[in-house]
């Protein structure tokens, strides 16, 4: 991205009772004096201070805040604009005629990063807010916003640089009785214990920022579509007594006992002759095989199991309670529980099933950080070295054991930044919305 244009993208999402066009680069207060028109003139001695005046026709609000102390480090000019389509639309399109061009997705957040006023992992958590999908995910992003990765981050590698200087002491002075360090290889503990704790919530990360991918199967009529509208909390799915009602897949996203899920509702399975049914069948069972968990919906009322067979991926869910309430039924080698999709009985049994199936305990506690995929390959390579390095210096090969050292070095800042790959940023950056 070229950083050295003026740019301009509304920062809100179009529709709201207000919105904000976002004006950045070495040109803001020019291009803003130009599109907007006030009493007087935006500019340094009137920063951080809303100011009225008319652009595109319309009353406008107008802030100054210039650089550094900006978002994005440069001089920025917010307008504030009612916010149907055409109200905003005419205020940018006037900010663009001013003199800047429209800002490439996630071109704010990128030029933050490049001015110093982010690193890499917190600009990534500013989308992670944005895509956010559960409260825990949210809380997660917040954190990392605030900067507790990239602290634990920078502790890590303030270590391996203190050992890295030792190292390099030994290699410039060889004969100099220095105060060394009597144990090196030692100082490498802490860095490899924390890089572990680190990578053993990988799954964690994946699971709070992706979700689990989760598909309700079961017979005709065995209330798979009443189950997946009472997780979303609305009627999505048609529901009737009419067997085989759903004869495609149905996604969404939801939450279950806390934990953002990709759901799938499935065609039923039973035998049919009817090719339409048999192809929405095929694809049940296509979406059961790629699904990390299977909610099979069983119907109470008849206890009868057809074609399912307990596994470790299942959950048995036997609806109908409410009309078989003290009905006996199969014992399962699989977690069951028992409610009712039409009245929401024990659906918070199934959410604690649901939650120990996927954490591996009912409850779990947020945590503090957790990486992700990206931050995740990069960390392992460094904690791989790591016992490289040990090695070598507790042979006093001082010239072999920097090596690995300045690896797993470039390996975190490629995780903060330090040292990003372009192709990296931009990936990175290219998943922000316009406007971020």
């Amino acid at each position: 991205m070229n950083t050295l244009d003026t740019i301009a993208a509304p920062a809100t999402a179009v529709g709201g009772a207000i919105a904000v066009i976002r004006i950045s680069g070495p040109d803001a207060v020019a291009v803003g004096n130009r599109a907007w028109k006030g009493h007087s003139e935006l500019g340094r001695e009137s920063a951080r201070v809303m100011k009225l005046g008319r652009c595109g026709g319309d009353q406008v609000l107008a802030v100054c805040m210039p650089g550094p102390h900006s978002y994005t480090g440069e001089d920025v000019v917010e307008l504030h604009c009612h916010g149907g389509a055409v109200a905003a639309d005419q205020v940018l399109q006037a900010a663009l005629s001013a003199g800047c061009r429209m800002a490439e997705p996630g071109e704010f957040t990128f030029r933050a990063f490049v001015n110093g006023k982010l690193d890499l992992v917190r600009a990534e958590a500013v989308g992670e807010i944005i895509s956010a999908g559960s409260r825990m995910a949210l809380g997660l992003a917040e954190r990392q916003l605030a900067g507790s990765l990239s602290r634990k981050l920078g502790e890590i590698r303030d270590a391996l640089a203190s050992v890295l200087a030792e190292c390099e002491s030994h290699l410039d002075f060889p004969d100099e009785e220095l105060d060394w360090d009597p144990d090196p290889a030692g100082k490498l503990a802490a860095p490899v214990k924390v890089l572990t704790e680190l990578l053993a919530g990988a799954r964690t990360g994946a699971l709070v920022r992706h979700g689990v991918r989760v598909v309700i199967s079961g017979m005709p009529n065995a209330g798979k579509s009443s189950l997946m509208n009472r997780i979303l909390g609305r009627d999505r799915a048609i529901v009737t007594a009419i067997p085989g009602t759903t004869r495609d897949t149905l996604e969404e996203t939801a939450v279950l006992g806390g934990i953002p899920v990709r759901l799938t509702d499935t065609a039923g399975l039973h035998v049919s002759e009817d090719p339409v049914e048999q192809l929405g069948m095929e694809r049940s069972r296509r979406e059961i095989a790629a699904a990390e968990v299977e909610l099979r919906v069983l119907d109470s009322t008849t206890g009868e199991l057809g074609d399912f067979t307990a596994y470790d991926r299942a959950i048995a869910v036997w609806n109908k309670l409410d009309l078989a309430p003290d009905r006996k039924l199969p014992e399962l080698n699989c977690p069951a529980v028992r409610l009712s999709a039409a009245t929401g009985e024990n659906m918070e049994t199934l959410e604690e099933v649901f939650r120990r199936m996927v954490w591996g305990r009912g409850d779990h506690t947020e945590p503090e950080f957790a990486v992700s995929s990206r931050h995740a390959a990069e960390l392992k390579m460094a904690l791989q070295v790591l016992p490289e390095a040990a090695e070598h210096l507790s042979g006093e090969a001082w010239d072999l054991a920097a090596i690995p050292l300045r690896t797993a070095l470039e390996a975190l800042g490629r995780v903060t930044g330090e040292y990003a790959d372009p192709d990296i940023l931009e990936k990175i950056f290219s998943r922000f919305c316009i406007g971020k």
